[in-house]
């Protein structure tokens, strides 16, 4: 969330990953091009960063690649093994990137939606409740479905698949010989136990491609520094594609980031970041126990039901609130059915169209000076509807900033209508 005006768009990386940036820019080899499967320290030490979950030794020069980004790392996936008529199956609600990475090499996109709790509406839920229906799932297979894409810690859920859930996937893909894309970029941000995908069996990890981000790790998107772990023999088509895509990624921030994994365990970096992250969502959302707006940090309980109940917060009589616990992320999701737009308001052309949410943002934009995302973004046109009351938050943001986007945001008080 970008409040208007800001000192600020994002929340900073720590300063020694800042350090070693600019260390690098004067350093020759790193204002050069980068080789294109990566700068070989950075791969040894996420190699080295990763091998503790893998339970055993990751060859970094065989089955790590760096790519610009994670997103053009999916692309990379995508590119060097969709060919026409080859199917994906997405789980939907879905990061909306995919789409157009799997349309462009021609792949076709099969769609299996996460179900949320049938009594949602009644209680406070979980994130983990969110849950994949096997026999729709297994339907959806024929023998042109070529990768599944499946994203945990999930966005915008904030889901994180129990190991059950990722077993049950990855039978199915063993059994049909489907190739498996985790993107786990939010896998330094989990909340509970959290699994990865390649480290199940022998078996899984052969058709498994892990998508890493060292932007989301660090809180440095705009690096554009991502990674891909996986088998030689998958590794080595994802690489060749990003050579044709980009050719090489940006050096100086490669070897960054090389830094920022070799110190991140010895500064307690990773468990630091969870901690903030918490807090940070925990600050944020006060404002919405003031205006009695239903909150869902990283967890989106989206029912034709409208929303979820749940207990009283304590720093409250005013309103019940809603609120559900998120496992993973850092994303606060809110109910924006009470607040009524203005009849008449001047939408641009371009949002007048648009599903509710559209308006919630630009009016919020407008109007109070804060900046959400549109959920409906992450649905197809035939569920958009279930997303249109909501909008989705970053909490990654300096406190300094989330205080003056709360302050801004007690600014719909007047905009607020109950039945």
């Amino acid at each position: 969330m970008d409040s208007k005006n800001s000192r600020t768009s994002g929340y900073n990386p720590p300063k020694f990953v800042i350090d070693a940036a600019k260390d690098a820019l004067d350093k020759v080899e790193c204002n050069q091009y980068a080789p294109t499967k990566g700068n070989p320290r950075l791969k040894k030490a996420i190699a080295a960063a990763y091998s503790p979950f893998f339970g055993r030794e990751l060859n970094p020069d065989t089955e790590v690649t760096i790519t610009t980004g994670a997103n053009e790392g999916m692309l990379s996936a995508f590119m060097g093994f969709i060919e026409e008529g080859d199917e994906v199956i997405i789980f939907e609600p879905f990061f909306d990137q995919y789409i157009s990475n799997i349309e462009m090499p021609g792949g076709t996109i099969r769609y299996v939606p996460l179900h949320p709790p049938k009594d949602g509406a009644s209680r406070t839920s979980s994130a983990a409740e969110w849950t994949i229906d096997f026999d729709e799932l297994e339907r959806t297979i024929n023998s042109k479905t070529r990768m599944i894409v499946l994203n945990t810690p999930h966005n915008p859920v904030g889901k994180v698949f129990s190991r059950a859930e990722l077993e049950k996937v990855a039978a199915l893909c063993v059994k049909n010989n489907i190739i498996i894309l985790s993107d786990e970029v939010y896998d330094r941000l989990y909340y509970v136990p959290f699994t990865r995908m390649a480290t199940l069996s022998p078996e899984v990890a052969s058709l498994t491609l892990t998508v890493g981000s060292a932007g989301k790790n660090f809180y440095a998107t705009g690096w554009r520094v991502g990674y891909l772990i996986g088998p030689e023999h998958l590794i080595k088509y994802v690489a060749a594609a990003h050579t044709r895509i980009c050719y090489s990624s940006v050096a100086p921030l490669q070897a960054a980031a090389a830094v920022g994994f070799e110190k991140a365990d010895e500064v307690g970096f990773w468990d630091q970041s969870r901690t903030e992250m918490r807090a940070k969502m925990d600050k944020f959302c006060e404002v919405f126990d003031e205006l009695g707006i239903p909150v869902s940090s990283d967890l989106s309980v989206f029912d034709t039901t409208r929303y979820a109940s749940a207990p009283m917060r304590h720093d409250t009589d005013i309103f019940p609130q809603q609120y559900s616990n998120p496992e993973g992320g850092y994303f606060v999701l809110a109910n924006m059915a009470t607040v009524k737009l203005p009849e008449n308001y001047p939408f641009p052309p371009h949002v007048a169209n648009r599903p509710r949410d559209f308006k919630l943002s630009w009016f919020l934009i407008q109007e109070v000076g804060v900046a959400a995302i549109p959920p409906t973004e992450f649905y197809t046109d035939t569920n958009a509807h279930i997303a249109e009351d909501y909008l989705r938050f970053a909490v990654c943001k300096n406190d300094d900033v989330l205080e003056t986007a709360k302050e801004r945001l007690r600014g719909l008080k007047k905009y607020i209508v109950r039945s």
